[in-house]
């Protein structure tokens, strides 16, 4: 099968759809891989390494496009629209349920659209290509919620960790899943005083025993949110439904009560998020401030460190990406898991997810 892979064009996204070593592997199975010039380098590959690698180096991205199977990292943006073809494979993160305007485009081009998002391990309720990434944004909502309660990047001056003499800084965090429990493991590991809510007393349970007396485990209801969201110097959004919108757990309202230069820092936010006062930023302006408190709203967080997060994903993504190139659609009826990750196929919306969200797309 022929694989293209072009370079991303999301603001200062450098991760890339295959790393060198996957196309090795790809090559060894007799695919041909098409790599657009410079797709790698923001994330340390260089053209020769994909060269010493098999792939072919093409240099414009209509010809990494025009291939039966497209691998990406990040959903294609209005300016690529015009390189979706009937009959495609296109595997890559999508998050559909926050983009009509993609849907829309995908049902009506023909593309067949498999997200890694929804990639689910059947009876386990694991999302495989979804779990690295969120390990990384998990860690990263920390360390960035760090920098901008600094006073010079707009926050509060908290020391998250505080010093002997004065209490450290509050982190609530909403969701106990993967983002929210390695938010925590950083949180607890500067010092800072943690709480998780979350609505599942089975996993509140799991992270006692992973954390014990260290994070407070909270029930999440309206009057847990508003006590805690009020008292936070950082808030982190880890609220995961998968395949549909975040639903909205803090209002404007309660934003409003929080202190002056807190930070919010929303990892749902490409699932729509869950503070109703925040929309997605880039990278490139990650934050805004409203009601007083600072919104760090980047839909692509792992991009910021792209060397580990392009290998983190591909970790995942590689035997996938294996199976749809040796099989086609054919995959999906041996990989459960992988058909689960079936979004848009022959011009209908097809994850059942998906459907809910645009029932009136439903054909």
């Amino acid at each position: 099968m022929e694989i293209g892979v072009p370079k991303e064009t999301k603001d200062q996204e450098f991760r890339v759809g295959l790393s060198p070593s996957s196309v090795r592997v790809l090559r060894e199975n007799g695919n041909n891989i098409f790599v657009e010039s410079d797709a790698g380098t923001g994330a340390g590959f260089t053209d020769k390494d994909y060269r010493s690698a098999g792939a072919e180096i093409v240099n414009n991205p209509d010809n990494a496009w025009n291939r039966d199977l497209v691998v990406k990292v990040k959903e294609p943006l209005t300016s690529e629209y015009k390189f979706l073809q009937k009959g495609q494979l296109l595997f890559t993160y999508l998050h559909l349920a926050a983009n009509r305007q993609l849907t829309e485009h995908l049902i009506d081009c023909g593309t067949c659209a498999i997200a890694y998002e929804t990639v689910e391990q059947p009876g386990a309720n694991k999302l495989p290509l979804l779990t690295p990434m969120s390990i990384v944004a998990g860690r990263l909502a920390v360390q960035f919620g760090a920098r901008f309660l600094e006073r010079q990047q707009g926050g509060r001056g908290v020391l998250l960790g505080g010093i002997p003499g004065v209490k450290a800084g509050k982190v609530v965090i909403l969701g106990g899943g993967v983002v929210g429990t390695e938010a925590a493991k950083i949180a607890v590991g500067m010092g800072a005083m943690v709480q998780i809510l979350d609505v599942n007393v089975e996993r509140l349970s799991y992270l006692e025993t992973l954390f014990g007396s260290r994070v407070e485990l909270l029930y999440s209801n309206s009057a847990h949110i508003e006590t805690a969201v009020k008292d936070a110097d950082l808030l982190i959004g880890a609220v995961l439904i998968p395949g549909k919108k975040a639903p909205i757990l803090v209002s404007r309202e309660l934003v409003k009560q929080m202190r002056p230069g807190s930070v919010i820092v929303d990892v749902a936010v490409d699932q729509g998020g869950c503070v109703e006062t925040l929309h997605p930023t880039s990278h490139t302006q990650p934050v805004y401030i409203d009601e007083g408190v600072v919104h760090y709203g980047v839909p692509n967080m792992p991009g910021a460190v792209p060397w580990t997060s392009t290998q983190a994903l591909n970790n995942s993504t590689l035997p996938y990406t294996v199976q749809l190139a040796k099989l086609g659609l054919k995959a999906l009826d041996i990989n459960p898991a992988l058909a689960k990750g079936l979004n848009v196929q022959n011009h209908r919306l097809v994850h059942s997810a998906l459907q809910e969200v645009f029932p009136d797309l439903v054909s």
